[in-house]
């Protein structure tokens, strides 16, 4: 049976502080996101996953991101460099995280970069956003570690957003969703559906038929219910401020033995 277990992280007190590349900064309500937050955390909970909650990163504005921290496949855990020097410090917590959890741990060395967010997995193929945040170094190392365990990796580029699954990620089905005019080369994907949002080109998938979907995309979420999907709306408002998505706040762990 698959693993459902998933690495969450507090919104630490600089929240506000964190990165914005492609939008204008606003304000935004730190007590405000760590209630949502708490919702988000309650609706993975709700669908049976079991959390585990990684070390705070205080120090670090953009640390609740905890996605761009690590990438995993199967049971092999491939710790980020991250491109925005700043957040370097977030991904101690995760690797000790994900050690725990029993995986084997490998990383991204210098002069190579890779964000955890600009890796879209779909079966054995595992897309990577090349763009700002990785470099060709990043892309070249996850081969390394991924491609001997049978994934089968494809660079794609990214320009318009801050990372891969910005732009797109996946249905159950393998269908690669995401907002038309952020997508870069949507012609790469097999099968790819355009959704009426930004918003809505970024799903959790939490087992079965149900999705986990901003609720700053009612019409993708219309759109994946008359597909025969169940989509769970949840408002990440200030979260979305800092070009944050559903995919984010979370690292998903599918193929881990209990």
């Amino acid at each position: 049976m698959p693993s459902k277990k998933a690495l969450i992280r507090r919104p630490g007190p600089r929240l506000a502080e964190g990165l914005v590349t492609h939008l204008e900064r606003t304000p935004v309500d730190v007590g405000l996101a760590l209630r949502q937050w708490e919702t988000y955390v309650a609706a993975l909970d709700a669908h049976g996953w079991q959390t585990f909650e990684v070390e705070p990163a205080d120090e670090c504005p953009d640390a609740v991101f905890v996605e761009d921290a690590v990438v995993v496949f199967r049971n092999v855990a491939l710790i980020a460099r991250p491109g925005a020097l700043p957040r370097r410090g977030e991904t101690p917590g995760v690797e000790e995280a994900v050690g725990r959890l029993g995986c084997s741990v490998n990383w991204v060395w210098e002069p190579g970069t890779l964000d955890g967010g600009d890796v879209l997995k779909v079966g054995d193929t595992i897309y990577v956003g090349r763009g700002g945040r990785t470099n060709a170094e990043g892309v070249r190392q996850l081969r390394a570690v991924f491609e001997p365990l049978g994934a089968r990796v494809v660079a794609v580029p990214v320009s318009r957003v801050l990372h891969l699954k910005s732009a797109v990620t996946a249905l159950p089905d393998g269908t690669v969703v995401g907002y038309g005019p952020l997508v870069d080369s949507p012609a790469l994907f097999p099968r790819f559906l355009p959704v009426p949002e930004e918003a809505g080109g970024h799903v959790v998938l939490l087992g079965g038929s149900r999705l986990l979907v901003s609720a700053a995309a009612p019409k993708s979420a219309e759109l994946f219910a008359d597909l025969g999907y169940d989509p769970i709306q949840v408002d990440i408002s200030e979260f979305e401020k800092l070009e944050g998505c559903v995919t984010c706040l979370s690292v998903r762990l599918r193929e881990l033995h209990d």
